[in-house]
């Protein structure tokens, strides 16, 4: 894996969540805690190079569309933390540092 957060659309979005260790982070340009996530998550990508780290632009006309229709988004930014191609939990709104590194441990402690 490569410690960077990828870009995650509607093309690579099977291949991705079904890694072994994967988080996805949805988000739309003018959100102020999505923006404020970026860094949080570019951190923990560096921190976890065995984990893949993605951010969904769910903003970008055409883009995302199919996940669009598998997911119902409420709340922006929303993660999702992926083993194998199943879902494994959801959390709605920015995660500070410390729980998503907590969350991380709990999903995925054999990859850390």
């Amino acid at each position: 894996m490569s410690g960077v957060v990828e870009n995650v659309n509607d093309e690579n979005y099977e291949d991705f969540t079904q890694s072994p260790s994967a988080i996805v982070a949805y988000g739309i340009a003018a959100c102020e805690p999505c923006m404020a996530y970026d860094p949080i998550l570019v951190t923990a990508a560096q921190d976890h190079t065995n984990i893949r780290f993605g951010k969904a632009k769910m903003h970008v006309p055409g883009k995302c569309r199919a996940i669009k229709k598998q997911h119902n988004f409420e709340t922006y930014p929303t993660t999702h933390f992926f083993s194998n191609g199943t879902l494994l939990e959801t959390k709605e709104g920015k995660l500070e540092s410390a729980e998503l590194t907590a969350l991380i441990a709990q999903h995925f402690s054999r990859n850390i």
